[in-house]
């Protein structure tokens, strides 16, 4: 995963930079996190040193490589302990088992060890090494300059967890007739009916156990749990967090849920957390144009699903529209264009635009969020109950783009600046232009301005900035990723306009540099 390995001297500036960011200081505004699959990560590692490596036992290397990168968080997907009962269950699953043996034409019954959103109990897993081996990675991205979050699931429970035996009262109950005439959706367990974990859209998951968004108990033991969680990383991204919401959570669970607290879930949850740990930050996986809901109710983030389903489906000019939003609501959104949840964005994105795809989210506010494998190329979607994936060839092209583009992105004004949209023009006998994305940052002296033709056919235009400060000066348009550059007077500028022609899927990230 080293970008950098061919130049010991760009490896030594760029970890000066990394290091350079204190954790104790605010969260950048518009941070980047990448996103490891902990249990693959730690067992290829063990593999490459052959012996066994568990959080506790990373070699520093391994650390300084993810670190120079210039990320501002990590995020350790499925870390928490994973249930023995929940991994029988899946055995069964025939469309599970399916999905197993599609990623890993190889697959055994061993390569199986639960998933992640099947929690046990909100301890580490001591297979990665407990909570002992938390703390050791947790210092060691503390001494570079990086932050960690976590996850957590608030939907449901496995079907072993503490909860349903010492506190039945946390989740959704049925009856004998439920479960006679529903197995499938609910579950007899100690002498009481349990529903099982469910997504209104889709069959109830049989190996967890529906919490109940309205006891008022669980409310509390949610935030003892959290705060808990919140004393060992920087924050969480909380696993489908719209399914909590008041009004989501009566129309999926009817009288069953008992009464509605006049009190939201996540207005209740998170400020009672963020009362210890004011710095803490919640991430909200969320769908169904509640993004914006969620937010008001308490969240630092939520995914922005719909510009991934519009890059993927849609043209620039629908982009651009999506990025007319509320400029509050854009700092906020979680940008990506894959994650254990998606299909590789190599895979999806084919071609040249899944680097046009790369330079649209790590250059738009909010936050940024990477996947480990994507800057490789990877395009197996590996299932999150495995312990392993598939080897895969690494596209070194696409791996020396986004050594370009991390590097590139790798300014404070990307991370504290201020983001805007701009305007750009074509001809009476052209509107190529339709075809291009364009916007600029600003922090101080410090300016960027990007142009990116999403489309499969070369794009002119002009691009006008709105910097009225551009004046009588001259200026020096540097592309980071290509290092061409252009001078251009002030007047030229803010008169006609920067004139750029680009190939198909092609970007300029320009630094604005005063001469």
């Amino acid at each position: 995963m080293d970008l950098k390995q061919n130049s010991e001297v760009q490896h030594s500036e760029t970890m000066q930079e990394t290091y350079s960011r204190n954790p104790e200081k605010p969260w950048a505004k518009h941070p980047v996190i990448y996103e490891i699959n902990t249990w693959v990560w730690l067992e290829e590692l063990s593999r490459k040193y052959q012996q066994k490596v568990n959080l506790s036992s990373v070699p520093p290397e391994e650390w300084d490589k993810i670190a120079m990168l210039g990320f501002d968080a990590v995020w350790l997907m499925g870390v928490w302990e994973r249930s023995p009962a929940g991994i029988e269950i899946s055995m069964r699953n025939k469309g599970l088992l399916e999905d197993f043996n599609r990623a890993l034409p190889d697959f055994s019954a061993e390569d199986n060890v639960g998933s992640p959103y099947c929690v046990r109990n909100y301890v580490v897993d001591d297979h990665l090494g407990g909570p002992q081996g938390l703390a050791a990675a947790r210092a060691m991205f503390r001494d570079r300059g990086l932050r960690l979050i976590l996850d957590f699931v608030p939907n449901h429970v496995a079907i072993d967890h503490p909860w349903v035996t010492e506190h039945p009262e946390y989740l959704v109950q049925g009856n004998a007739d439920d479960a006679k005439k529903d197995p499938n959706s609910f579950i007899e367990s100690g002498g009481k009916v349990f529903a099982c974990g469910r997504d209104p859209f889709f069959p109830a998951w049989p190996d967890v156990l529906q919490l109940n968004a309205f006891a008022p108990g669980l409310r509390h033991a949610v935030i003892d749990t959290l705060t808990d969680v919140a004393g060992q990383c920087d924050g969480v991204r909380c696993d489908m967090s719209m399914l909590m919401l008041n009004k989501i959570f009566e129309r999926t669970w009817g009288n069953r849920a008992g009464t509605k607290p006049a009190e939201e879930y996540w207005a209740t949850i998170i400020p009672a957390v963020k009362a210890k740990y004011t710095e803490f930050k919640f991430i909200a996986e969320a769908y169904w144009d509640l993004e914006w809901e969620l937010q008001q109710q308490g969240f630092d983030f939520t995914y922005d699903k719909k510009l991934y389903d519009r890059m993927e489906h849609q043209d620039a000019e629908s982009i651009r529209q999506h990025l007319l939003a509320d400029r509050s609501f854009q700092e906020k959104s979680v940008r990506f264009i894959e994650n254990h949840d998606e299909p590789r964005a190599a895979h999806t994105f084919t071609g040249g635009k899944a680097r046009a795809a790369a330079a649209v989210i790590l250059t738009l506010p909010g936050v940024k969020l990477l996947h480990e494998g994507q800057f490789e190329g990877r395009k197996v979607r590996v299932p999150v109950f495995l312990a392993r994936r598939p080897e895969e060839p690494v596209d070194q092209d696409l791996l020396a783009f986004y050594g370009r583009l991390l590097k590139g992105v790798n300014h404070d004004v990307f991370r504290n600046g201020e983001w805007r949209l701009c305007e750009r023009s074509g001809w009476p006998d052209n509107q190529s232009y339709l075809r291009l994305l364009t916007w600029c940052w600003v922090k101080g002296e410090e300016r960027f301005l990007v142009v990116i033709n999403f489309s499969q056919e070369t794009a002119q235009a002009l691009v006008h900035m709105p910097w009225e400060e551009l004046g009588e000066k001259k200026w020096r348009l540097k592309d980071v990723l290509s290092e061409e550059t252009y001078d251009r007077s002030g007047s030229e500028l803010l008169n006609s306009g920067l004139f750029v022609n680009l190939e198909a899927w092609k970007c300029n990230l320009f630094q604005v540099l005063a001469l």
